[in-house]
């Protein structure tokens, strides 16, 4: 059996700057050259200085204003340190943990659209559902902790108090809240 070695560049290392020299300096002349036709003026400078205007000025797809911001179980906080009520449907559909990266836009026409940008490292814990008799507030507790869920994840779950709940929450950090991964039920559905 034939054994192929790899081949070895025995190019001496003066060569390879030499040659990395000739590649900067072309780069160098037709950077130069773009910048003068930008600058010239006329139909290929107004063109492209058109279109770089026109990529800046449409920030996204749908138009409107970018934030982003930190998820915090009910809400996003967002880099202009605001709160925006983020949907509980998105929420317990997206799984969304505590410390969880979420862009919103806010469309021309007042409508805001939420995306997940930057999910946290997260860790699974099975506990039971339980609910809070006065507030009706949803939680799940599993050994000394307990962490509240959006009550959206219990109904489309069909989740009742008892019912064993598997939650996401942040791998490092305390939290509050969870995600509802799935909800088994103590009882079967009939």
């Amino acid at each position: 059996m034939e054994t192929q070695t790899p081949t070895q560049n025995t190019q001496p290392p003066e060569s390879k700057i030499a040659v990395l020299r000739s590649i900067l300096r072309s780069i160098q002349s037709q950077t130069a050259s773009a910048l003068t036709l930008l600058e010239e003026g006329g139909p290929v400078g107004d063109e492209a200085r058109r279109l770089i205007g026109a990529a800046h000025a449409a920030p996204t797809d749908v138009g409107g204003r970018v934030i982003e911001g930190v998820f915090d179980g009910q809400h996003m906080t967002g880099s202009d340190g605001k709160q925006y009520h983020v949907p509980p449907n998105y929420a317990s559909k997206s799984k969304l943990v505590e410390g969880d990266m979420l862009k919103l836009t806010i469309t021309p026409q007042g409508s805001f659209i939420f995306k997940q940008i930057g999910p946290i490292e997260r860790t699974r814990i099975v506990g039971e559902l339980a609910q809070d008799s006065e507030t009706k507030q949803h939680s799940v507790i599993a050994g000394e902790k307990s962490w509240n869920i959006l009550t959206a994840s219990v109904t489309f779950f069909h989740g009742e108090p008892g019912d064993e709940a598997v939650i996401l929450v942040p791998q490092t950090g305390p939290s509050r809240w969870a995600a509802v991964e799935n909800i088994i039920k103590k009882t079967p559905i009939i």
